[in-house]
């Protein structure tokens, strides 16, 4: 979230600071240091909380409070988070979501804070309740969450509010001649994503005292979940002042020595580079801005529903039992208020559920719609998020139409189709992307319907932004591959492309500097039968880049390739190529742009 004593930039422009600022990174730095591997992951996730075992699911106060939409905050913006309103939205949610595994009801920023946003502290420095805002106190408010059968969050930013500094003689609680001026920086540096916070310095055993001190006031008002907000490096900061590392760590340590579980969540744009650290220390992490438009709706597709597709792919990996990667709230319940078509409604609630996001409305639960209620309670759809499969992932480009896949334990595959174009168009997903070939079952999860047994796929017409989900039950044969790595010494290479070392490639190399005309054409790809292959490619990004992909010197296809998180994972997707029968060429083309690096190729088998 952004406070409003801090100026509030639309999120689209505020992204496109950060991509002109890494174009201009990009156009300085030199083709090898760009294809040069950097540090993978190597930890093992250490959960905060047994809670973290499936993603959570819950409400949120956020969305609406930001919200221009008439009538939601009508004290002035950030108005509606009130006692009241918390306890009406408690009620709704036990009455109309907790069976499906709603539970967490999660108060956001402001408790602490009148409607000028002014703070309340109390005589150790930790954050009061408003007394208009939340008039019995926040142990009240989570006793009556609790009285529901339900789970209590709050909400504090990373560091030291400024506010409570004072003057640095402010005493920390229980820990004897520790004040406020021994647990930050001299200099009062600044950090979070506001720089509204003077940084913590943990070298001062005062500081830990600090944060167990606020630790231990939620534990004894009995809350379930904190959301630490504005961390870096992330929140759109990076640098010394905005590493946040030691106080997650900090805080997981108070959170276990309170005794109680409390799900720690991280917010938000957390960097991808530290997440290692993430998981390590939390149970889940924002991968992306507020999905939030600021404007007179909860959300809008352009602010910035879509960008999830770009965006989460890379930190797929990093989800599962401990730590989940958080895409924010899912605002689809509200129609009208939540500012989209019925279709991109669909197309969200899908995108969190494959993705294993926890699934956390911010929408007014006392006004849900027929056809939101039926999003958000679909109990086939619920259980993709909740079950023991992996998250699933990009097995196509990230082209205007995607598919999305994820292998189940019993062997079979949930799949969704996204129409992600501005017009109607047609998805297939091909099932060779799915590794097989010949017939499967096919159900639709959110129509509760069985389809059909099809062969060799499935081909939908979906709207403009629109989506399928499927649990599909191969009944075919496994198919065969043949390898082609690309650094083969057959092959061709043009422009700047080059082979260079590459540890998690399939044979230890890979070829890059696929940038301004350079290409890569892997000759001697031999195929039995003419016709259009799935062609496993699999390649090495550290952003999403684009490539030219033609076969035999024929016409060329763009598609876009999602980024793989850094430059030493290796990711696959499957690309068309029309092949003839006998050797072929297919050939990937920088343009004049930058293009992944490519490990190898495996070409399906004829049947």
């Amino acid at each position: 979230m952004r406070p409003p004593s801090y100026p509030v930039m639309p999120v689209r422009g505020l992204r496109s600071l950060v991509v002109l600022a890494l174009a201009a990174g990009l156009a300085t730095a030199s083709p090898a240091a760009q294809a040069r591997p950097v540090d993978g992951d190597a930890t093992t996730a250490t959960p905060a909380s047994p809670a973290a075992a499936k993603p959570y699911m819950g409400w949120s106060s956020w969305s609406m409070q930001s919200s221009k939409y008439p009538g939601l905050n009508p004290n002035g913006d950030y108005s509606y988070l009130t006692e009241a309103n918390v306890r009406k939205q408690t009620d709704a949610l036990a009455t109309k979501l907790k069976r499906y595994g709603y539970e967490y009801v999660n108060i956001d920023a402001g408790w602490w804070r009148n409607y000028a946003w002014t703070p309340e502290f109390d005589a150790y420095g930790r954050q009061k309740a408003d007394p208009v805002r939340f008039p019995s106190g926040m142990k009240a408010v989570a006793d009556h969450i609790h009285s529901k059968g339900l789970k209590a969050g709050i909400y504090l930013p990373v560091g030291l509010e400024k506010e409570a500094y004072g003057g640095g003689k402010v005493p920390i609680w229980n820990a004897e001649g520790c004040t406020t001026a021994d647990i930050v920086y001299d200099d009062l540096r600044t950090t979070n994503g506001w720089d509204s916070a003077y940084k913590i310095d943990f070298s001062d055993p005062c500081a830990q005292k600090y944060i167990d001190s606020q630790a231990r006031m939620f534990a004894d008002w009995g809350y379930d979940f904190l959301k630490l907000d504005g961390v870096g490096p992330g929140s759109f900061k990076s640098g010394d002042n905005y590493d946040n590392v030691a106080d997650v760590a900090a805080w997981q340590q108070a959170i276990s020595a309170t005794g109680r579980p409390i799900h720690l969540e991280l917010s938000w744009s957390l960097d991808i580079g530290h997440a290692d650290d993430w998981k390590k220390h939390s149970n889940g992490w924002r991968v992306d801005t507020d999905v939030e438009c600021y404007c007179n709706t909860l959300v809008s597709w352009e602010n910035s529903v879509d960008d999830r597709w770009d965006d989460t792919p890379a930190w797929t990996r990093h989800a599962g039992p401990g730590g989940w990667n958080d895409l924010d709230s899912l605002d689809v319940g509200n129609g009208e208020m939540d500012g989209l078509t019925k279709a991109e409604r669909q197309s969200y609630a899908t995108l969190w559920a494959i993705a294993k996001s926890p699934l956390y409305t911010g929408d007014d639960v006392t006004k849900l719609d027929s056809y939101g209620l039926s999003l958000l309670t679909n109990r086939e759809v619920i259980a993709v998020n909740q079950g023991d499969a992996p998250p699933a992932r990009p097995v196509t480009p990230s082209d205007p139409q995607q598919v999305w896949a994820a292998k189940n334990d019993d062997g079979t595959y949930t799949v969704a189709l996204f129409n992600l174009a501005d017009r109607p168009a047609s998805v297939t997903a091909d099932w060779s992307t799915l590794g097989f070939t010949g017939k499967a079952a096919v159900r639709d999860l959110w129509n509760h319907e069985n389809l059909g047994t099809h062969k060799n796929g499935i081909t939908q017409a979906l709207p403009a932004h629109g989506s399928r989900l499927f649990k599909v039950t191969p009944r075919g044969d496994a198919l065969t591959w043949t390898g082609i790595e690309a650094e083969s010494s057959a092959n061709t290479l043009g422009g700047n492309a080059s082979v260079a070392d590459c540890a998690a490639c399939s044979d230890g190399h890979k070829v890059g500097n696929l940038y301004t005309g350079g290409k890569l054409t892997i000759n001697k790809v031999v195929v039995d039968k003419a016709g259009t292959y799935q062609i496993k490619v699999a390649y090495v990004s550290g952003d999403a880049r684009s490539a030219d992909v033609s076969a035999n010197g024929g016409g060329a296809t763009r598609h876009r390739f999602p980024s793989t998180g850094d430059w030493s994972t290796v990711n696959s997707v499957y690309v068309p190529v029309t092949l003839k029968a006998g050797s072929n060429t297919i050939t990937f083309d920088s343009g004049s742009g930058y293009a992944p690096d490519i490990d190898r190729i495996d070409v399906p088998k004829s049947s």
